[in-house]
């Protein structure tokens, strides 16, 4: 079982949270030019993103990114970019970077290799904010997915996705660029996902619990309410 930080409730995971990712920035940007977040889309993180907003660190050295985007246009309410854009890129946070997981180019899916490229070229992430779907999933590696094991094996920064369970068709990071990070967090809520969390340390197959490749990764530990 990962290091499990357990609050009585929502908030408090989030102040608790949003304290520790500012810290962990900014102590890398205290040795480096730069510094690296990965965030994660979905309803969970949206009050934490507003936390983090508010706080005062020097947000234009930091570089933001997501675990994984849905292949829709980038005013479409399921598109995870928007948000980031609507709830950290705010404020104190409006002066960082973004890195779009969608290609701007007309050849769309078709050059995703470029994607892919630039972000396996990004050197090791500061910390990754994963979060986990009642099945399992985190980023778009989802069990029901034909992708799963490229997902899982390969070196490439990102891959498409198409999970059956799921709209759209999805570009995800890999295992292999997700674990390559100093700090991994996974925020969690609720008891139901809470006991799906249990199984997938159980079981450790990362094939039908997804989530499992991260709790087993050292420097990855969990935060979870309510």
């Amino acid at each position: 079982m990962p290091d499990m930080q357990v609050f009585d409730d929502r908030q408090t995971l989030d102040t608790a949270l949003a304290a520790a990712v500012s810290e962990r920035l900014q102590t890398a940007l205290a040795s480096r030019d730069k510094a690296y977040l990965v965030v994660s889309g979905g309803s969970t993180p949206a009050n934490l993103f507003a936390l983090l907003a508010r706080t005062p660190i020097a947000w234009h050295r930091v570089v933001v990114l997501l675990a994984d985007e849905r292949w829709v246009p980038a005013h479409d309410k399921d598109r995870n970019e928007r948000l980031v854009r609507e709830s950290l890129l705010t404020q104190h946070a409006r002066d960082a970077a973004f890195i779009s997981l969608i290609p701007a180019s007309v050849e769309g899916e078709a050059d995703i290799a470029s994607v892919s490229a630039a972000v396996a070229a990004l050197p090791t992430f500061d910390v990754v904010l994963l979060g986990m779907g009642e099945d399992a999933h985190t980023a778009s590696l989802f069990p029901c997915s034909a992708e799963l094991q490229a997902g899982m094996t390969t070196h490439e920064g990102v891959l498409i996705t198409r999970p059956a369970s799921a709209p759209h068709t999805r570009v995800s990071l890999s295992k292999h660029r997700l674990s390559n990070t100093r700090h991994g967090m996974l925020h969690i809520v609720g008891e139901t996902k809470k006991t799906v969390l249990q199984q997938a340390v159980e079981s450790g197959d990362e094939m039908r619990f997804p989530v499992s490749a991260f709790t087993s990764q050292p420097g990855f530990d969990c935060w979870w309410a309510p």
